[in-house]
């Protein structure tokens, strides 16, 4: 009872609606952007800056942040990670606190079921995180004693040494950047009395002035904690507390002001985004520490609303990237197997073509070698490009979408892409290689996993520095492999040399069970998606022993009802863990990685394609249902329009087969 014995039309319908509904999703400047859901995080900070500044905001703001905080807000009284996670101590903590600032009473209900959450804790809020200590101790909620931080001091350290600020993850150090200059100048705010008084007795179970903040330096919320404090990280810790009593007054300001150097390169660079709204926040926040009227200032405060989503369902909020580029070129990819393209279609196609030729990175960064910025002209950001960070995998998703468009007979009459910006997104590409054959993200790998072992976020794993990632790798080798169908190799053959290395990676990094593990996505099915894709574009034979390998794993983690169905705590137990209610995202990905492998009248695509089909609303849609993408190994986000596309990509693919 095979689709290919069915009438075609029924195929052809759902198809359809899903083409027409994947087009209305289109946003006028021709991107397509699904929200990127993460947490509370950002939308707390965001209250305390613009608190502590004197920007508060608006009446119709103030009631679309209340709702989102109550829409968000678990049963418990809590908040978490992500939309599915437990609570935290560090997240409920803050938006308390944020709420509380906003003029939320403290017999709000919404605070009330807070603060009863927060107490009944281990340790309570003195087991707050480090993150959460120092946005604390900048409140006057929390002393600096107690904070375990990175001195400024730190990035005036030679730059050859191997723990060197400029050899983390390029998040990391921005983050740092701006916390090492906010602790190192010991702020403290003046809240308002009563507040200041009202919080300190809300917060703690015990009188404020009887703490010992300096013996809670190490507590922390179990719960909290996804990487505990090694013991030389607490070595390093113990060392620094006695260095920040020690300290020479002079090196203190002179690091102060080799930091605030850097956070307003960082600032003017990035058009007042920064990297993240984590670090914009933070960089704003500096900004202001230093001179409350610095002329950089308002832009800053601006430039933060970048990150803002809003709507009448879920309120205001700020996302933790946004994915505008991201999510076109993976469309474009969907919507070039199309036969025959309609006109309506093909207008579609062209404004995102006229998006992806806007946003590619066209011009330099001025000295961005001395503020340990890798080159990023012919790049693509994950964004809309405006705030100049560019990426390897969205730019190869993006080059990928373009290229997968000229190869339409249907879409031939459509501007192109001079090929020299073409070449410029391979040296681009190119240019996040690492040694070992595997592609970084923002930047090449600076450091070794030694560094790793001091970390100091708990929260977050595998988060100091640059790796090779499966899903990186892979989307890079697809992209090179797919531009040198068409066109000639870089001087001195950089292409051919780049392409076998990535596979001789991405074969070392399989599994014995025949999959990846995934770090972007969740997870080992997200991560066969990707390499299978990549192996069958580099001309790897389907009867390949990897590619068979992985097959045979997809088939064996296909569902009784034909789907798939992986859970996010896959990512935080290294091992595939089932969910319980099969999702539309992961057999869109296991259904086009098979796809690449085996015939389309198999068994198992067969049946993965009838379960898409029974899941697609009247409107073409499919359901919005979990999580489905991660970073740094804890956080999971929401890619709200993957449940929108991966199906339409699969239902082209599988009718051009």
């Amino acid at each position: 009872m095979g689709l290919i014995t069915m009438d075609p039309s029924i195929l052809n319908t759902a198809k359809q609606r899903a083409i027409e509904h994947l087009l209305r999703q289109q946003k006028p400047q021709g991107d397509w952007e699904g929200e990127m859901v993460w947490c509370t995080m950002i939308l707390a900070q965001a209250i305390i800056v613009r608190t502590l500044v004197d920007r508060p905001y608006n009446a119709r703001e103030v009631q679309q942040i209340l709702r989102h905080f109550e829409i968000t807000q678990a049963p418990d009284g809590s908040w978490g990670m992500h939309p599915e996670s437990p609570g935290y101590v560090f997240f409920t903590t803050l938006a308390y606190v944020a709420l509380r600032m906003m003029g939320v009473p403290a017999d709000h209900p919404m605070l009330t079921r807070a603060r009863s959450w927060v107490q009944a804790q281990p340790g309570g809020v003195k087991g707050i995180p480090t993150w959460g200590k120092f946005w604390l101790a900048i409140l006057g909620l929390y002393e600096y004693q107690g904070l375990n931080a990175i001195p400024p001091e730190l990035f005036l350290l030679p730059e050859w040494l191997p723990f060197h600020p400029r050899r983390f993850y390029c998040h990391t150090r921005l983050i740092y950047l701006g916390i090492a200059f906010i602790a190192g100048k010991r702020y403290q705010a003046i809240l308002p009395e009563p507040l200041l008084s009202d919080l300190r007795q809300e917060l703690y179970q015990e009188p404020y002035g009887d703490m010992d903040f300096a013996q809670l330096r190490h507590c922390l919320a179990p719960g909290d904690v996804f990487v505990p404090i090694t013991p030389l990280l607490r070595r390093i810790y113990d060392l620094l507390a006695g260095f920040e009593r020690l300290h020479a007054r002079k090196l203190r300001e002179k690091a102060l002001q080799h930091c605030l150097d850097r956070i307003l390169y960082e600032q003017r660079s990035t058009r007042y985004q920064g990297i993240s709204p984590v670090n914009g926040l933070l960089n704003t926040l500096a900004l202001f520490v230093h001179d409350r009227h610095h002329p950089d200032l308002e832009a800053s405060l601006e430039g933060v609303e970048a990150w803002r989503w809003e709507d009448e369902a879920e309120g205001i909020r700020y996302v933790g990237a946004r994915s505008n580029t991201w999510d076109t070129g993976f469309v474009l990819q969907a919507l070039s197997l199309v036969e025959n393209p309609k006109q309506d279609l093909v207008a579609a196609v062209a404004r995102a073509q006229d998006f992806l030729a806007k946003a590619q990175m066209l011009e330099e960064l001025p000295n961005f070698n001395s503020y340990w910025r890798d080159p990023g002209v012919g790049g693509w950001c994950f964004s809309d490009g405006q705030h100049r960070w560019p990426v390897s995998d969205c730019t190869a998703e993006a080059l990928s979408g373009l290229l997968s468009v000229y190869e339409n007979p249907g879409f031939s009459g459509l501007p192109r892409l001079e090929p020299k910006r073409l070449r410029q997104a391979v040296e681009f590409i190119l240019s996040r290689q690492n040694a070992d054959g595997g592609f970084g993200t923002y930047e090449r790998r600076r450091a070794g996993r030694l560094l790793e072992f001091v970390n100091p976020s708990e929260m977050f794993g595998q988060c100091m520095t640059e790796l090779s990632y499966i899903e990186c790798t892979a989307s890079a080798l697809a992209t090179l492999c797919h531009y040198r169908r068409h066109y000639p190799d870089l001087p001195e053959g950089a292409i051919d040399r780049a392409i076998p290395r990535a596979i001789k990676l991405l074969r070392e990094k399989q599994l014995q069970d025949g999959s990846w593990p995934g770090f972007w996505g969740i997870n080992f099915t997200y991560a066969v998606f990707h390499v299978a894709k990549a192996f069958r574009m580099a001309g790897i034979p389907q009867s390949d022993s990897s590619l068979s390998r992985a097959s045979a794993w997809l088939k064996s983690k296909q569902r009784a009802d034909g789907g798939w169905s992986e859970h996010y705590s896959s990512c935080l137990e290294n091992r595939y863990i089932e969910h319980p209610d099969t999702q539309v995202v992961m057999t869109s990905w296991a259904l086009l990685a098979l796809m690449e492998i085996l015939p389309p009248d198999d068994e198992a695509i067969q049946r993965g394609i009838a379960w898409l089909l029974s899941q697609q609303s009247n409107e073409g849609g499919w359901p919005r249902q979990s999580v489905n993408g991660v970073f740094f190994g804890a956080a999971m986000l929401d890619y709200r329009l993957y449940h929108t596309y991966f199906p339409v990509w699969a239902l082209t693919r599988y009718t051009c087969a």
